[in-house]
Parts: C-alpha cells; structure tokens; sequence
C-alpha cells in the first residue's frame, strides 16, 4: 500500500465522508459554552476576550487538551491523519477567518511520519463582526471534528459553543493569556524583507537556504503540500554564518519537481516562518564540517563550469574506475609505436569521438528528460534497475575476459585481415564509450560543482559544460596519441602486463560489486518495496551464466558455434534479473458482514484487518508484518480468509463491528476462528510477526483438534 497515495485525495473524501457520517459518530457536547471531555482529550471553544465591537475583530479558538502520549494532526498530517475542522454556525453580521495551526513538531511511529501536536494545542480563528451589529449577546455554534491517535487512531466530534456580547466598548485585550495566546505567539510568520529563502531542487534532494542575518543551528521543515518531501527522513542542517542550509530528502514517488516549495520553517519551539520559493534545478554539494560549500552553484560562471568541467575530466581518469580503462589504452600504444604516426594519431581521435558522442547522449537525455518536467543529473542512469543490469553485466563479462578466462577479440580477429584493420577503429570508438560509461558511477574533485551549475542552466551551457568534461577525460590519451614519444614514461611490454590485467580485473569485479550494492538498494528503499536481496541474488545468477558463456568462449575459442552459444547464455542471463515476478502477496477482500458469514460457514478462519488510510499504526503494522512473507505463508497454508475493514471513511457497519469486539478505533486486528460457536480473538494495536503466528497457530490448530474430537464422536459413538 502506498499511504502517500491515499494521502493525495484524503482531504476531499473525508469532507464528504464526514459530512454525510455526521449522524452516526457519536457526539460529544450540547452545544453550549464549556469543556467537553471525549475520548483521549477534552475539547473547549474560547477567546480572548468576552465581547466584541461592532466593525471589530476577536481572536477566538480551539482548544483541544491531550492524554499523554495521544496526539492530533497539523494541517499536512505527514505520512497519515487528518487535522482538526470547524463548521461555525454563527449569528447574522458575524464571520469567521480560517483556522490557523500553531508550530507544528515531528511525530515519528516505526518508519514513518506524521506532523502535529502533544499535550495541548489551540487552533485560533479571527472572527468579524459587522458594523451594523447590534449590541447583546450572541452565541457562535461550532461542530468540530477531529483524529486523536496514539498506537490507535480514534475520530471524534464535539458541538461547542461560545457566549460573547457585542458591545461597542470592548476592546482587545492588552496580553493574550491562556493556551490561545500561546497559540498566537506561535503561529508560523510570514517571512520578513530582509530574510531570504531559495530552493534547489535535485534528483534526491531539495536544497533550502534560508538567509535570516544570524548563523541559525537548527531547523525543520514542514511542507504545506503531500508527496513533496520524505516525510520521516533526516532532515540535514548546515549551519551559515548568516543563516541555515537544509537538505530535505524528495518524497520516492515526486518524479517531476514542483515549481515551488511552500512550507514552514521552524528554526526553534517558538519561531518559524512561512516560505513560498521557486525550485531551481540542479544539483548542490553537502558542504564539508557543515560550512558552506565554496563551490557551490550560484557562485559559479559558465566560463568558471566549462573550466571546472575539464579539469574534472582529466581527474576522472585517476579515478578506479576509469584509471584502468585508460592505462591499458597506453599499453597499447607502447605495443603499436612502430605503426604510422597518422594511423595512431586516428585511433586516438577515434577515442575521444567515442567519448564525445557517449557524452552528448547523455546530455541529450537529460534535456529530454528535463523537458517533460522532471530532473536528473549526472549518473542518472544508475536510477534505472536496467541500465544497472546491463551495466554491471558488461563490466563483469569484461572483467572476465581481463583475468584469463577468455580473450574477448579472438573470435573476431579470425575473420580476416580487413575486418581486423576495421575493428581496430571500432575497439577506439567504444572503448571511449566504455570509459565514459564506467566513469558514471563516479565524480572528481570540481565535477560536482560544474554539473550541477550546468544542470541548471540553459540547454547550450549544459552541452558546453559536458563536452568540456568529456574533452577532460579524452586528454591524456588524445596527448599520448599525438605525442608517441610520452609512453617511454610507461613500462615496456612484457609479462607483467597479463598479471596487470588480472589485478585491473579485481578492480572491476569490485565495481560490479558496488553496482550490484546499488541494484539491490533501488528495490530495498523503492517502488520495489524491500526485495532487494532476492533481486540481489537474480543479478548474480546472471553474473554465474555470463561466467558460463566466458567459459565456452574460452574452452571453443575461434568458433561461430561458441560464439552462438555464449550469446544465447548471455541473453538468457540478462532474462533472468529483468524478469519481473508476480505479487505473490494474498489479496483482502473488502469487510461486510455478509462477507465475514460468508467466510465463516465455508469453514475457514477468518483474519480481519480494521485499518484506515490516515492510521500511522496501521501501515506500519501492514508494511512490517501483515505483509511479511512468514505471516503470508501461515495465511495461505492454513486457507484464512482475509478480510480489510477500511474505516478511512466512516462506516456504520465496520463500528458495529468493532463495538462488537470491545474496541472503537483503529487499528484493531481480529481472527475468527472457522467453528461459528468459537470466540474472537482480539490481537494488539502494535504487532509483530510473533504475535500473529502465534495467534494462527492457536486459533488454527484449536479448530483442527475441534474438527478431529467431532469426527471421533460421528464415527465411535460408543455403547448406548
């Protein structure tokens, strides 16, 4: 289940939701001025003062005071909730302001989070009244709902009340007192003229800087709009010496970066202010100590990028996964010296053509890319399990050829003597596009800066930039090339080099390595959902196949039918981690009554979930151990029904059912066992998977000893 996704139209369904179910959630209060206790909190209607001026304004509010531990929502709730909603039933000439939320705090629950209030918090409202407004008391109505939630989420509705007097004498009072004059200190501030706020936007991050005048050592930020931010990720904080920088994970699901971030910042209990700032594009690096970074974007001009950019492409080639890719090129301009000059020359353009052209694809599908909306950077492709697959793939295959077990160009040169002469223009072309492509996964000193200034520039400075770190990367080389006499700095030719290529081989191995680190963790944090050591395993069954192909390679060298062979295990092993299985997960079938009878006279125990979408609890229960493959298999092996009692709008039935079972709120997780006449069994609020097998095995293993006494009794009736 994916709770941001409910999260998107929560708002609009519990209006109506509530507006209809009105009638059947029980109702605390008459209406009348006063506290009025409820489950888990007490709820009262205050102000700040007794009466009202006509043409005047009072502050009025919500006040809602907790049990320990108990909490309610801000207005974005986070990664589930609701907040608190008023419907005013007022007077003729009288008007009320939106509710207003104070300061909210972060309330984490297992691997989530929601955003809201402990203790006591007042919501305050500006009301209004008219001019014309005739002096005497008056009464404001207000019918308030709200979510109260611990390990257990619990709706309520109050209707309150309020007595003023409109009186053309009253004022304001001079010191807001109370929980509401608390509240009013605290709401967020509009952000003053001499305070700053800008938003860069990368492929992982959103980068906010908050210039304030002051260094500033903490900070919060709380996004007005859902599915923007990872709710429950650390939020990192530079500290600046006019200000503060914070890193803000994206939300997995945000592909397309929004045109503004809007939210508040909280830089203490008692001061935060609201930020309206464009997303700008690109990429910013962490700064090193918490300082800020000196190469950072905004201080960079193209000229300084394209410059950057070059240097970083020549340091690129010291990197480990670039370094053995060029080094081994060298060697084979020490071992062709006695060739033309012009000849070797056109194998080192060939080269940096390879490198060019590898490049401007790329940059081609980041501006495609940037085009339809969303973003991406340098490395990009490593977001993608597919590439990642190929990619490791080709690495490993040609790591295997590096240690001995097969030599990659043999079968090729055996064709003849002008394919070869061909081939050797095609080896410089894609050994270009090799470097480039091993060069991806890593970043030298400068390249941060210059790409992520690029990234956010227009298309012809990003092409610039780029072709500038490709011409770095190509310069040692294409300088080799045109200058034959430089490889004396390298060591002649002989045995040696075949152990070098066996350690440069080590060196790939341990990259594909990483790569497959990094295939495993895309479906551990994404869309995936916690698969990522049995993908991890499907990439090494291709890598055990590929080891397979090198194999008859090197066993049949020379041969089409090897050659055959080894690419339909090739393409059999790519299958293999590209393959996409089924959701083995059990389905649920919506809760009703009839359903629950249903299931019980068939003869099979029955599970039900009583969950909502705006329960913390009940995701985290779902995520980590409904969902579980150890609790999934005892569902399916003794053949319990499952059953999903959404209570995300209120349902009269599902709180008969729940009334029924001693329990009036969410999550609560029942089994019936098969046997009609055998009691519920109620489990906990917080599950572990121990407490639900558990359970199953009890519930179940109680009606097969039922069923096998009642079969005893049919057949061995005994002595009349």
């Amino acid at each position: 289940m994916n709770v941001r996704h409910y999260l998107v139209n929560l708002l609009l369904l519990l209006s109506a939701a509530l507006g209809s179910a009105n009638a059947q959630i029980p109702t605390v209060g008459d209406g009348g001025p006063g506290p009025v206790k409820a489950q888990h909190l007490t709820a009262e209607l205050v102000s700040l003062a007794p009466s009202i001026a006509p043409g005047g304004t009072l502050q009025v509010g919500l006040v809602l005071t907790l049990e320990e531990k108990w909490h309610v929502y801000w207005i974005n709730a986070g990664d589930s909730g609701e907040p608190p909603k008023i419907t005013w039933t007022l007077p003729s000439g009288i008007t009320a302001g939106p509710m207003q939320f104070p300061i909210p705090s972060r309330l984490p629950l297992g691997p989530l989070m929601d955003f809201g209030y402990q203790d006591e918090v007042a919501f305050p409202v500006q009301i209004t009244a008219a001019k014309n407004l005739k002096p005497g008391p008056i009464h404001l109505d207000a019918k308030v709902n709200w979510l109260v939630c611990r390990e257990v989420c619990i709706p309520g509705k109050a209707n309150l009340g309020l007595n003023l007097t409109v009186d053309p004498a009253a004022t304001a009072p001079a010191q807001p007192v109370g929980a509401l004059g608390e509240a009013l200190g605290l709401l967020p501030k509009p952000l003053p003229s001499e305070m700053r706020a800008t938003v860069t936007g990368g492929r992982q991050a959103f980068v906010l800087n908050l210039v304030t005048g002051k260094r500033q050592n903490d900070a919060e930020f709380y996004p007005f709009d859902q599915e923007q931010i990872a709710n429950a990720a650390d939020q990192d904080i530079e500290a600046q010496p006019d200000g503060v920088r914070l890193r803000i994970a994206r939300a997995p699901e945000l592909t397309k970066l929004p045109h503004e971030l809007h939210g508040v910042v909280k830089l203490s209990e008692t001061e935060a202010y609201e930020v309206t700032a464009p997303v700008t594009p690109g990429e910013v690096a962490p700064a090193a100590g918490g300082k800020a970074s000196t190469g950072s974007s905004a201080e960079l001009t193209a000229l300084a990028a394209v410059g950057f950019a070059f240097v970083g492409g020549i340091i690129l080639n010291l990197m480990p996964c670039v370094f053995p890719v060029l080094f081994l090129k060298g060697l084979a301009l020490v071992q062709s010296s006695s060739e033309e000059r012009s000849r070797i020359r056109s194998h080192g353009l060939v080269y940096t053509l390879g490198i060019l052209v590898s490049f401007w694809a790329i940059v081609a599908a980041l501006l495609i890319v940037r085009a339809g909306g969303s973003q991406a950077g340098w490395g990009f492709q490593l977001q993608s399990p597919t590439f990642l697959v190929f990619l490791a793939s080709g690495i490993f295959f040609f790591a295997l050829s590096l240690a001995g077990l097969f030599d990659l160009g043999l079968s090729l040169t055996s064709v003849g003597g002008e394919l070869a002469q061909k081939q050797g223009y095609t080896g410089s072309f894609f050994t270009g596009v090799l470097a480039t492509v091993v060069a991806t996964p890593c970043t030298a000193p400068f390249m941060g800066a210059a790409i992520g200034f690029a990234l956010a520039q227009p298309g012809w400075i990003t092409f610039a930039v780029f072709t500038a770190l490709a011409l770095g990367l190509a310069a040692p080389y294409l300088l080799l090339s045109f200058h034959p006499a430089w490889t004396r700095i390298l060591p002649r030719p002989g045995a040696w080099m075949e152990t070098f290529k066996q350690i440069t081989a080590v060196i790939f191995f341990a990259t594909v390595i990483w790569l497959a680190y990094v295939y495993g963790s895309l479906f551990a944090s994404g869309a995936g959902g916690g698969q990522g050591t049995y993908r991890v395993a499907l990439l090494l069954s291709c890598f055990l196949l590929l080891a397979v192909a090198g194999w008859v390679l090197g066993k049949w060298p020379a041969r089409w039918s090897s050659s055959i062979a080894a690419i339909v295990i090739g393409v059999i092993a790519l299958t293999v981690p590209l393959y996409q299985p089924k959701d083995t997960t059990l389905t649920w079938q919506p809760y009703s009554q009839k359903s629950l009878d249903q299931a019980r006279a068939s003869g099979h125990p029955v599970f039900i979930d009583f969950t909502a979408a705006w329960c913390l609890s009940c995701q985290v229960n779902e995520r980590v151990v409904l969902k579980s493959s150890d609790v999934q298999r005892q569902f399916r092996d003794n053949q319990v029904t499952l059953l999903k009692a959404d209570w995300t709008q209120y349902d009269p039935e599902i709180t008969k059912q729940l009334a029924s079972v001693g329990r009036s709120g969410v999550p609560t997780y029942v089994i019936y066992p098969a046997n009609p006449n055998s009691a519920a069994d109620v489990l906990p609020e917080l599950l572990t998977k121990d407490i639900v097998l558990t359970a199953l095995q009890k519930d179940t293993s109680n009606e097969r000893e039922s069923s096998q006494s009642a079969a005893g009794r049919t057949t061995n009736p005994g002595p009349r």
